[in-house]
């Protein structure tokens, strides 16, 4: 097994109501300690609700979020923000908003040159060839070039942004919610095209989204959070089919499927613990049918259950989902 990323510990905290002296008056842990390994060509999903640190852990990846604590490695080599062109090089973000993502002043041509010229050093030929290449990758025709990002639909728009992620040369993208912009129809051209990108360039996908029947169809695991935390993780086929966390079940049940009737799912609240005042012992306690006093005390670890998923439950689900 080759691991191209290997997360140990990885946390944010953010501050709330600074002061001009003294700590803050209260501190927001927006991702727990998590520890995750990835392997070359793997995708793993990662899903959650609104609020469940998804998209901070993604800029955390990236760079754009410094982490309060933990490590990053990637192909073994630890990762730290003293050069921000050494995330770039090696991982890269492909945006929700496709459109938004892209400069609205500047050409497509300008656009897919930033990243050759500033993390690589190309010359103008060598920029030329390279975006004639990946565009040829991503079924984009070359006069699209010289146009702004308002003359596209929103499929095209995010066919340049995957290019721009290409470009940098990287091996590691960090999808958040690439389709959920997008048509239907739009939304499967482009997960083909990922997943003939991923063969063709030997890529690795952390693919964030919302829509399970999504992440269940893309990825090889899933890692499933909540309230910051890693709760569960192991194949897609088996979490979503068999799931051994509550949560994880509450989120199964909660997404429509065609043919099946829209019911209730077992669950006592439907919010999101306060990140102000955190709840003691297990996060998902006070929304969970099998809680019991234990789960008040401490938060429950994730260990690995005899199926080889990971949990972190005290009592985890033993039946089908």
């Amino acid at each position: 097994m080759t691991l191209a990323l290997r997360l140990t510990g990885l946390s944010k905290d953010f501050p709330v109501g600074k002061r001009l002296f003294g700590p803050p008056r209260a501190v927001v842990h927006a991702v727990q300690p998590v520890t995750l390994d990835v392997e070359e060509g793997e995708t793993l999903g990662i899903v959650g609700e609104s609020g469940c640190g998804k998209s901070t852990l993604a800029r955390i990846l990236v760079g754009l979020l410094q982490p309060t604590s933990g490590t990053i490695e990637i192909a073994g080599k630890p990762l730290d923000n003293a050069d921000p062109a050494v995330f770039g090089r090696m991982i890269q973000y492909v945006f929700q908003d496709p459109i938004s993502s892209l400069n609205p002043r500047k050409t497509i041509r300008q656009i897919m040159e930033a990243p050759l010229r500033h993390l690589h050093g190309m010359s103008a030929d060598a920029r030329s060839a390279r975006i004639r290449e990946i565009f040829a990758a991503v079924n984009l025709r070359e006069e699209f070039l010289d146009r702004y990002p308002h003359e596209f639909s929103g499929g095209q728009a995010q066919r340049i942004g995957i290019a721009r992620a290409l470009a940098a040369d990287a091996r590691i993208l960090i999808l958040d919610e690439p389709v959920s912009a997008l048509d239907v129809s739009v939304q499967a051209q482009v997960l083909n095209l990922l997943a003939d990108l991923k063969t063709q360039f030997g890529l690795t996908y952390l693919f964030i989204s919302h829509d399970l029947a999504v992440v269940e169809a893309v990825s090889d695991r899933v890692a499933v959070l909540y309230f910051g935390a890693v709760v569960e993780v192991g194949p897609a086929e088996q979490v979503f089919a068999r799931p051994r966390h509550p949560y994880t079940r509450l989120l199964a049940d909660s997404a429509p499927v065609v043919g099946r009737p829209l019911s209730a799912p077992e669950a006592r609240e439907t919010e999101l613990p306060d990140p102000l005042n955190p709840p003691r012992g297990c996060a998902f306690r006070a929304r969970c049918a099998h809680a019991s006093a234990l789960c008040g005390e401490t938060a429950p670890a994730l260990e690995q259950q005899p199926d080889g998923v990971w949990v972190a439950c005290y009592h985890p689900l033993t039946g089908a989902g």
